[in-house]
């Protein structure tokens, strides 16, 4: 079906030949052609809703860094926008909602998404496939549950989100109820996303690390199991940055592959997630700063610690918009060599 299908032998945990290998936000501004693009759509958001468009980003970094996976070019914040959350996405700034739920009146204005409000993510999908013409697999994706709250409550990017955390301890109900409206809307979403052809999906909580152990199995927890319940089409990864004191129950889920951030330590990762598992990254992105042989070194350091043990390589976040493309080749080039011996 596919000329290169390793990243889903290596998901699955069936043999591959070598370390298959893609970027987090390699569909971006590290590119050129991606700038040209994006000034030609006017914003974010027109290139985000734009299908032929996103499509065109979604398959740049295929055809230019040679990665072993494409990932839909789309934005996490699509879902709370599609829910009745509208949001603005402010230049230097980041992602910004005129609205925000802090009470229990405020869900009345939000909805469970009902699948077509995102037709243009699924149409993208669709364009996207059929440019790349079966050389790699199609990857989608969404925000977990806790990451999606956070930005529908605190209504922008914030170092603490201290209002959203102020909102598991002053309304604990009001939370779960937000939360599981937004897990119920994720989990239509992503298999839409496999209806129009995702070969595999990515759940991404971002600020997983800003909860406590035990808040993090109370109010994360419970909508990433139900969405790994729920999608059995395809494989799923969890990245969950930061979570570090909950990687037990994370390592539990059923899930195929486990994302892992640049701190966390892969022996330790391996021996907790154990061997039926593929782990993905974790290389840090700012070695992509370094020289060519550094990157070449750094990368081979860290192939050498997953000793061959089910693995997708991957930065252990998403690539920064300044990096040198042909640093972030460099690495990629790095992990087909090596891992080739």
């Amino acid at each position: 079906m596919y000329k290169n299908d390793l990243i889903l032998r290596a998901a699955k945990g069936m043999p591959v030949e070598r370390t298959p290998v893609w970027v987090m936000r390699q569909a971006g501004r590290i590119l050129k052609e991606y700038r040209k693009v994006r000034k030609d759509a006017g914003s974010f958001k027109n290139l985000v809703e734009t299908p032929s468009l996103a499509a065109e980003v979604t398959v740049q970094p295929v055809d230019i860094l040679d990665v072993d996976a494409a990932i839909i070019f789309s934005d996490i914040l699509v879902v709370p926008e599609a829910m009745g959350l509208p949001y603005e996405m402010v230049e230097k700034k980041g992602p910004f909602f005129n609205k925000v739920i802090t009470a229990e009146k405020d869900l009345s204005e939000i909805r469970m998404i009902g699948g077509g409000e995102l037709e243009y993510v699924y149409e993208a999908i669709k364009v996207a496939k059929a440019s790349l013409s079966g050389r790699v697999p199609l990857i989608g994706f969404a925000g977990a549950p806790w990451t999606i709250f956070c930005y529908m409550t605190e209504g922008e990017g914030s170092k603490t989100f201290s209002k959203s955390r102020k909102l598991l301890y002053r309304d604990p109900v009001l939370s779960k109820k937000l939360l599981h409206l937004i897990t119920e809307s994720t989990i239509i979403y992503l298999k839409e996303q496999i209806k129009a052809g995702a070969d595999m999906v990515q759940l991404f909580d971002s600020w997983a690390g800003i909860l406590s152990q035990e808040q993090y199995q109370e109010f994360a927890m419970p909508g990433i199991r139900r969405i790994c319940d729920s999608i059995q089409e395809v494989p799923v990864t969890i990245f969950s940055k930061g979570a570090y004191t909950s990687l037990e129950s994370i390592a539990a889920l059923p899930c195929h592959t486990i994302g892992m951030d640049w701190q966390m330590n892969i022996d330790h990762t391996r021996k907790i997630v154990g061997s039926n598992k593929t782990l993905q990254g974790n290389l840090d992105p700012c070695v992509l700063y370094g020289t060519r042989d550094n990157i070449k070194k750094e990368t081979r350091k860290m192939l050498d610690k997953f000793k061959g043990t089910r693995h997708i390589a991957n930065l252990g976040h998403g690539v920064y918009p300044d990096t040198d493309p042909d640093h972030v080749r460099c690495f990629i080039d790095t992990v087909k060599e090596y891992s080739s011996r």
